[in-house]
C-alpha cells in the first residue's frame, strides 16, 4: 500500500488512548503483510518481528504508539447533554462546535455545541470556554442517551485526513498514525536491504495518558538497541525557532543527554552519506516521548529519537509531510542495515 492511502486508512481507525483493543486488528492485519511475526500482548501492544540474516542477530525494537487523545463521558445531564473530561493532551479551545462519535452501545454521532457570541454577556466575550463548561449534544432526551450512553464510554473526534499542496496532509490522529505508517516503510526498505539483525517493530498502547505501552514492550522485548518514532512540533508563525521545525526538510534527529551519542552520531553519518534530508532536534531534558522509557529500562538500553514534524499538535488538523514521514522511514531503516558498515569504516581508519 502506497505511505499516502496507508496514512488515510490509520487516520481512520478510532484508538482512543486506554481504548486501543478497537483497532488492534487493523493494525495487525497492516504489519502481517511485512513481518515474520505478529503477536498482540494483554495491554493491546501489537508486535511484528522481520528476522535477520546475520548468525547472531542482535534485537533492534523500532516503536511509535497508536493510540489517540479524546474524550471519556463522565455524566449525563437531565436534558441528555453529555458531560466529559480528557483523555491525554486535549486542549479546550480546539473543542467547541467539534463534530465526535461517542462511542457507546453503539457509535452516536455528536457536536460540542457552543453558545453563539449574540448569547454571550459582554464582560465574557474574551474569557476562554472550560473543558467543564462545555457538553455534548447526541440529538436525545435524557432517558434515551442513558440508554446508548454509559459514564466511562469513550469519545473520538470526528474528521477527514485531507490532501494539500505540496505533499502535505492533515488530519485528526496524524500524532502518531503518521509514525506508524513509517514503521511500515520502514518494512517495505528492509524487504530491499540486507540486514543482519532482527528487527522488531511496535505500535504501542497509551503513549498520551503516560507511556504506559513503552514500558511494558521494553521489559518484554529487552532489546540491544531503541528507535522511537514520534512527531515533533512543525513550524508555525509565532512557535519558537527552536522548538519547531520546517515541514518538508526531512527527518528531525534527537541529541540529549538521555540519547545515545554513538548511535546519533553514527545515524547523522548515515543520513549523510545515504543523502536524506535531515535536521537537528536538541532536546535538553527527557524528551516527553517513548524515548525517555527506553533510555532508562532494565539496564539501560541505547536509544535514538526520530521526529516527524507536524503542525498543530493535538488538534483534528495536524499537518505532516509526506516527504518527512518517508526520509524517517528510510533514515531507521538503513541504520539498522549498515551501522556496521561505518564501525568497520572506523577500524579501518585507526
Amino acid at each position: 500500500m502506497e505511505c499516502r492511502e496507508l496514512i488515510k486508512k490509520l487516520c481512520s481507525i478510532n484508538a482512543v488512548t486506554g481504548r486501543e483493543d478497537t483497532a488492534v486488528q487493523a493494525i495487525s492485519d497492516i504489519l502481517s503483510d511485512y513481518c515474520d511475526e505478529v503477536k498482540v500482548d494483554a495491554f493491546f501492544n501489537v508486535i511484528g518481528l522481520k528476522k535477520g540474516q546475520g548468525k547472531n542477530p542482535r534485537n533492534v525494537l523500532v516503536t511509535a504508539h497508536y493510540d489517540q487523545i479524546g474524550l471519556m463521558v463522565t455524566g449525563i445531564d437531565e436534558n441528555g447533554f453529555l458531560r466529559f473530561t480528557n483523555m491525554g493532551g486535549v486542549d479546550p479551545k480546539v473543542l467547541g462546535v467539534l463534530e465526535v462519535t461517542v462511542h457507546g452501545r453503539r457509535d452516536l454521532h455528536g457536536v460540542i455545541g457552543s453558545k453563539p457570541p449574540h448569547l454571550i454577556p459582554p464582560e465574557d466575550t474574551d474569557k476562554p470556554i472550560k473543558m467543564e463548561d462545555m457538553l455534548i449534544d447526541i440529538g436525545y432526551d435524557a432517558q434515551k442517551a442513558r440508554e446508548l450512553v454509559s459514564v466511562g464510554d469513550v469519545v473520538s473526534f470526528k474528521f477527514p485526513v485531507l490532501e494539500l499542496k505540496n505533499n502535505r496532509m492533515a488530519g485528526r490522529s496524524m500524532d502518531n498514525r503518521s509514525s506508524v505508517a513509517a514503521l511500515v516503510e520502514i518494512l517495505k526498505e528492509l524487504k530491499r536491504i540486507r540486514h543482519r539483525d532482527n528487527v522488531y517493530v511496535a505500535a504501542t498502547v497509551q503513549e498520551e495518558s503516560g507511556l504506559v505501552g513503552a514500558f511494558m514492550t521494553s521489559w518484554h522485548l529487552k532489546p540491544d538497541l531503541a528507535i522511537a518514532i514520534d512527531v515533533c512540533h512543525g513550524d508555525m508563525p509565532d512557535a519558537p525557532s527552536d522548538e519547531s521545525f520546517p515541514l518538508g526538510k526531512g527527518v528531525a534527529i534527537a541529541v540529549g543527554p538521555i540519547l545515545s551519542r554513538e548511535h546519533t552520531q553514527a545515524c547523522i553519518e548515515i543520513a549523510k552519506r545515504e543523502r536524506i534530508p535531515w535536521q537537528i532536534d536538541a532536546e535538553e531534558k527527557d524528551t516527553g516521548t517513548e524515548a525517555s522509557v527506553y533510555a532508562s529500562a532494565l539496564e539501560g538500553i541505547p536509544t535514538l529519537l526520530l521526529s516527524i514534524p507536524a503542525k498543530y499538535m493535538h488538534t483534528t488538523v495536524e499537518m505532516v509531510s509526506l516527504d518527512d514521514v518517508e526520509a524517517t522511514a528510510r533514515l531507521a531503516a538503513r541504520y539498522i542495515a549498515f551501522r556496521d558498515e561505518l564501525d568497520q569504516e572506523g577500524d579501518t581508519h585507526e
